[in-house]
């Protein structure tokens, strides 16, 4: 699965939802063309405003801005900006055009396999910090 873009990670939230942008803009206080410009990556939300679209969606900021795959944002408190820029690049290097015996897999396999190899990049991760 390719890497997530904020834009394309909001409209998937919003469309499980089942909600308009102009439903969303208003719940956090929006204009309808300042959500539409997020989900179309013409803009990036502010700090403040990034924090409303997690709390609304109940996703973590990490989830949003695509360092994370779970949208709880399971990254560890010790990691830095730096460890969830490579993760990023991890997952991108290695869980895009994933296939079995030569077969594609299907998106909810994709998201199986990113999450196995994040949690063995936290665990990883964390033996080369305990080792400095």
């Amino acid at each position: 699965m390719p890497e997530r873009q904020i834009g394309e990670r909001l409209k998937a939230l919003r469309s499980e939802l089942n909600k308009t942008q102009e439903e969303i803009a208003k719940s956090i206080g929006l204009s309808r063309a300042q959500y539409s410009h997020f989900e179309n990556n013409r803009n990036e939300p502010d700090s403040s405003t990034l924090v409303k679209l997690a709390n609304f969606y109940q996703v973590s900021t990490d989830y949003l801005l695509g360092n994370t795959i779970d949208r709880n944002g399971h990254t560890p408190s010790w990691a830095t900006n730096d460890d969830k820029k490579d993760l990023k690049r991890f997952l991108e290097d290695n869980a895009n055009g994933m296939t079995y015996g030569g077969e594609g897999l299907t998106d909810e396999e994709q998201k199986q396999v990113r999450r196995v190899l994040e949690g063995l990049f936290w665990d990883k991760q964390k033996q080369k910090n305990n080792r400095k």
